[in-house]
Order: C-alpha cells, then sequence, then structure tokens
C-alpha cells in the first residue's frame, strides 16, 4: 500500500543544515496499523508530513496505493490528498464551526453535494461515537470528543490511508485508551491502513501490527510489535520496551533475593498461548521444589500475549534441574540468572 525509498529532508540554515529525516526505507501493507515511535527530535514528524505532502523531499520517492506521491505536481496532488485522511495531537478543528460543520468542511471542499454532505456527516457522526453532540461547538466538548471529531473529518472523504500524528498525546489514559480502540475499529471496519506516530510505547502495543523505531532522522529498528518487544536490538527500542514492560522494577525486585539462602533464580518468558498456563503449579505438584514469584508482567499485543516471571526456586539441585528441564518442554524460555548463597 505504501513504500518509501530513500526519503530525505534536509532543512537549510545558516550555519548548518537540519538533517531530519535520512536515507529512510519503509514498507506499509494495506489494511495494517504501522507504528512509527521515537523520541523528540527523531524526526518522525516530519516523516508523517513528508507522506502527504505538507512537506516536500529533498530526496526520495513516496509511493502509495501504486502513485508517486513525491512526483505529483500542485493539481494531482490536490486530488490525492482526498485519499490521506490525517489526524493532529492538538484536534485543529474550526472553532467557529459546529461537530456537523467541521466534518463537513473537506466535502464542501471537494464539492460534493449539499444533501450527500449531510448523509456522509450523519454516517460518521454515528461511526464515531458522537451522536447527540452534532450542534456543539468545539469549546463545548472534551478532548476525546473533539478528537472524535477530528478523526470524523479525516475520514469524510473516504480515505485510503489515515494519519495520525501524536493522536492521544494531548488525551488522559482512559480517554486514550477509548480513541485507540475507535482507530482499531475503524481498521477493521473499513480496512484502512493507519499510520500512527508516537512516543508512548504503550499505544504501539495496544493497536499496532508493526512498528518502525526512528532515531536521529533513520529507521533504528522495525518489525511486527511482538517480535520487537520480546527481542529489541537496539538501545533506543530497548528504552521504549522498558516503558510498559517496566524492566527496573523487575531488576529491583532481585534484591528480594537477600531474603533466601539458597536456590535459583529463574526468568520465565511466556508468549501466546503459554501465558495462560497454571505452570507454576504445575512445578510445584510434580517437583520437590518451592516455587517464589518475585516479579512478574504479562501484557497484551495486537499479534498475542507475552510477559516475563522472576521466580526463585528452593529445593536440591537435581530437583531444580528437572523441573527447569520440564518448563522448557512447555516452549517457555527459561533463562537462570543466578545462585542465591
Amino acid at each position: 500500500m505504501i513504500t518509501i525509498k530513500g526519503l530525505k529532508k534536509v532543512y537549510p540554515a545558516k550555519h548548518q543544515d537540519v538533517l531530519a529525516v535520512d536515507n529512510l526505507n519503509l514498507e506499509v501493507s494495506k489494511g495494517e496499523i504501522f507504528g512509527v515511535i521515537g523520541y523528540s527530535g527523531a524526526g518522525k514528524s516530519t516523516f508523517i508530513r513528508l507522506l502527504n505532502r505538507l512537506e516536500d523531499p529533498t530526496e526520495g520517492q513516496i509511493y502509495i496505493d501504486g502513485k508517486e506521491i513525491s512526483a505529483m505536481g500542485k493539481q494531482q496532488l490536490r486530488k490525492s490528498r482526498q485519499e490521506i485522511g490525517m489526524i493532529f495531537q492538538h484536534f485543529n478543528l474550526l472553532w467557529s464551526r459546529t461537530v456537523r460543520d467541521n466534518i463537513a468542511f473537506p466535502l464542501e471542499i471537494a464539492g460534493i453535494s449539499k444533501g450527500k454532505r449531510r448523509a456522509r456527516v450523519d454516517e460518521l457522526i454515528e461511526l464515531v461515537g458522537l451522536k447527540g453532540r452534532e450542534d456543539a461547538y468545539p469549546s463545548q466538548l472534551s478532548g476525546g470528543q473533539k478528537q472524535r471529531v477530528g478523526i470524523a473529518r479525516a475520514l469524510a472523504n473516504n480515505p485510503k490511508v489515515l494519519l495520525c500524528d501524536e493522536a492521544t498525546s494531548a488525551l488522559d489514559p482512559d480517554t486514550t485508551d477509548a480513541i485507540l480502540r475507535l482507530l482499531v475499529d475503524i481498521n477493521e471496519k473499513l480496512g484502512l491502513t493507519i499510520i500512527l506516530i508516537t512516543h508512548e510505547m504503550h499505544v504501539i502495543r495496544k493497536i499496532c501490527h508493526r512498528v518502525a523505531v526512528m532515531e536521529s532522522g533513520r529507521v533504528a529498528e522495525q518489525g511486527d510489535v511482538l517480535d520487537v518487544f520480546l527481542h529489541p536490538q537496539q538501545q533506543v527500542t530497548k528504552r521504549f520496551v522498558e516503558q510498559v514492560m517496566g524492566d527496573k522494577d523487575q531488576e529491583e525486585s532481585l534484591h528480594l533475593l537477600e531474603n533466601y539462602q539458597n536456590g535459583k533464580v529463574a526468568r520465565l518468558h511466556f508468549v501466546g498461548e503459554t501465558t495462560n498456563q497454571a505452570l507454576i503449579s504445575q512445578v510445584s505438584k510434580q517437583f520437590d521444589v518451592a516455587v517464589n514469584i518475585l516479579q512478574g508482567k504479562i501484557t497484551q499485543t495486537q499479534k498475542g500475549a507475552y510477559g516475563t516471571l522472576f521466580v526463585h526456586m528452593e529445593g536440591s539441585d537435581e530437583e531444580i534441574a528437572r523441573a527447569i528441564a520440564f518448563i522448557k518442554t512447555t516452549s517457555v524460555e527459561v533463562e537462570v540468572d543466578a545462585d542465591a548463597e
């Protein structure tokens, strides 16, 4: 659906040019939710503005649904932009217009008749859950409601791609979850391709199928969300994963070992269906070992659940070895961290 080749953006400056996006290459499949994550200054917002030509690339090509957006002239680009919806962090609503009129605005620009506009707006109001708020002004809406208006407006012209630039950053956690659920619902109902820019890993975890991690204008790492969470390669990715999994808390929990005189600590990695197994109970029943859970966390992604559990096993070396061998047969990954002495 979207192919990006050698994308580069340089901003000229008096003393030294600023390289915002540097040789970026990506493929986004039709109908997927693709996340792009990076810290401030990573180049992710410039990247998304290049996608719909709010910024012109210095080098490289952008293809959307087989059309080279990066090579289009103004007239052709104006028409192609109707197939690319965009929602923003701070909503960008017209404050003198009602909810209905905000949503209808892109349809007016496209020259759609009044009757068809009204029917389409009614459809969108229902889709985003704003029934009963049609005549309200932005100042009368909550943050979540404003973003719902922004989403409805972005969908007005039946786009093939929806670009989300930090769409939940200005919202509280509960409202963020509601907006993310709405985006998933839209993705499933309309088969819409969504590219979501964020600096929050929990947003990626909750709704994205694949993710690209940006740093210094480049893609540092990319892949399926579950794979990236399980096996982060780059330091920047490890920092983002830590946001969700709380590795620091897990490390701190190992100080509990001071309370034990013998045994071993094992780190168990659960993926997919194995997260639902009553594994600790099974081990305790089948082997002469005492198992104490020190720290654990299981979380969900679009591709399945995964988690890490730190356990302390106390018993004879032979019996602990048998218990660990049994755990490995269940497809749970086991890493023995240290002896408690």
